[in-house]
């Protein structure tokens, strides 16, 4: 009898044990989703069926960068138009952008001196000869982009750092005296620094820390289309080395420095070398920028990847992207999802650098970039202006481009495109000094990342391209989940208080 009540009881365990193989703990979960079906950041209870599943394990044992955020660009050009639209609208946008129920932008960039996004040529340095800078001012920034700073920072609850690039020294510095192309003149190497320094005090004297600089942006050159200044690798490690990183090593001023700041080609891993082969010099750059513009589907894994092994624990920051060469679709959503834009390349990229540049999706050109460059080492994101009128405007250069909200002034109203809602996903999700974590991910079709914020929650972002409703088995530890993302679709799954 006793025998029997043993063995009774082992089977007992048996069962109870394969139920919980069988039926494992359910992974409590938030998801939210943008897709081509109308879903704008939505929140999801109820699912389409799918008859094929994709498997996803997060692994986060596994921890790779540390994230800075998230975010966009403070223009000339946005700043103006959003000067333009009432008050009510402006505020709108602001929220949208840096609200708690918003983006939550986290990482943005502005324009040292004027860019191709100002209504004009400027330098704070105008009057030619002036070694010591004596007449440096900040003026042109003050009816736009330093009110449009300022009220970003009163809506921001957690703040948000800043990234400023020149686009060009002024004409007198070059050997060319022209705004566009043309190399800064040896001589003036001293007080171009000392730009950087003023740049930087000017703003603190207006309430506004820069977190970090670029030292000039596409040093490669835009032939000459807009302001513009060409450096060697050689030239910029030269004056990080010698100039700009002694100084403000000097002043005390806990400034980041990035190099490069242009497109993620085969020149990255050229301009890396000389960056960080120099012991001097790799210590005065904290990191590397990039564009996104040699391609409108490749990310270029290997290059980013040879960047993290180059300069181990730097920040590898994509600094600029945006929809260019393109006239803004007026809420037109269905267009966003199509694979109709095109890029400068589709017209001007060499000929064996055209494959580069086929027609593509905008939706799933961000998507696609952004999970990409975060599994291939990179810590931040940001896009290119944050608000444009209906021509891709203003631009004196007329180089009109897409931005995630299109604004009519005359009109007075305001359009968030799909663009906006593709970069919530990660900006509101994935928080400053949250670690990215592993997965594994049968789903062929299938883009993912995932992110660990300082809270403690998880960010899974699932990234679907393909037409079809894909379900997906969702597994963090013991507990799982099931759901499925529509076709044409980008999903962030929040996970809270997992630990």
């Amino acid at each position: 009898m006793k025998a029997a009540a043993k063995h009774f009881f082992f089977y007992f365990l048996i069962i109870i044990l394969m139920s919980s193989c069988n039926n494992p703990k359910p992974l409590e979960v938030e998801i939210f989703e943008t897709s081509a079906n109308g879903n704008q950041l939505t929140r999801l209870t109820e699912f389409p069926g799918s008859e094929t599943k994709a498997e996803i394990s997060i692994l986060p044992e596994q921890e790779f960068q540390s994230i800075v955020g998230f975010g966009g660009s403070f223009t000339e050009a946005s700043a103006h138009l959003l000067n333009r639209v009432s008050k009510e609208n402006r505020n709108r946008v602001l929220e949208a952008y840096f609200g708690e129920s918003g983006a939550r932008y986290s990482l943005t960039r502005t324009h040292m001196n004027s860019c191709d996004f100002s209504l004009g040529n400027y330098s704070y340095a105008p009057v030619e000869g002036d070694m010591e800078l004596a007449h440096f001012s900040i003026k042109e920034d003050m009816d736009d982009i330093i009110p449009m700073i300022k009220d970003a920072k009163a809506i921001s609850k957690e703040g948000f750092n800043i990234i400023s690039s020149p686009w060009t020294a002024p004409p007198w510095m070059k050997d060319n005296k022209d705004w566009r192309g043309g190399k800064l003149l040896p001589e003036y190497y001293n007080t171009w620094a000392l730009f950087f320094s003023k740049y930087l005090d000017a703003y603190r004297a207006e309430g506004i820390d820069i977190w970090g600089v670029t030292v000039e942006n596409e040093p490669l050159g835009n032939d000459s289309n807009w302001e513009s200044m060409h450096y060697t690798p050689h030239e910029m490690t030269e004056f990080v080395k010698n100039h700009l990183g002694p100084r403000l090593k000097s002043e005390g001023r806990n400034v980041k420095i990035l190099g490069f700041d242009q497109n993620r080609d085969e020149q990255l891993k050229i301009w890396v070398d000389v960056m960080f082969g120099d012991e001097i010099a790799g210590d005065y750059f904290d990191g590397t920028a990039v564009h996104w513009y040699a391609s409108t589907f490749e990310y270029f894994p290997e290059a980013l990847q040879y960047v993290v092994n180059k300069a181990p624990g730097k920040h590898l920051i994509n600094t600029e992207a945006c929809v260019d060469a393109q006239v803004p679709r007026w809420k037109d959503d269905a267009w966003y999802w199509s694979e109709e834009a095109t890029d400068w390349g589709w017209t001007w990229a060499p000929e064996d650098q055209k494959y580069l540049h086929p027609k593509y999706v905008p939706v799933y050109r961000y998507a696609r970039d952004i999970i990409g460059c975060l599994n291939n080492g990179v810590d931040g994101w940001v896009d290119w202006n944050m608000v444009l009128d209906r021509q891709g405007g203003p631009n004196w250069a007329k180089n009109w481009c897409v931005a995630p909200v299109i604004a009519d002034p005359e009109q007075d109203e305001i359009y968030f495109t799909p663009l906006y809602y593709t970069l919530s996903h990660f900006s509101r999700y994935i928080r400053p000094g949250a670690v990215r974590i592993g997965f594994m991910n049968t789903g062929d079709s299938l883009m993912v990342t995932a992110a660990r914020n300082p809270d403690g929650s998880i960010a899974v972002i699932v990234f679907n391209p393909e037409e079809e409703v894909k379900g997906v088995h969702l597994t963090l530890h013991e507990k799982s989940v099931e759901f499925a993302i529509n076709g044409k679709a980008l999903q962030t799954i929040l996970i809270k208080g997992h630990e």
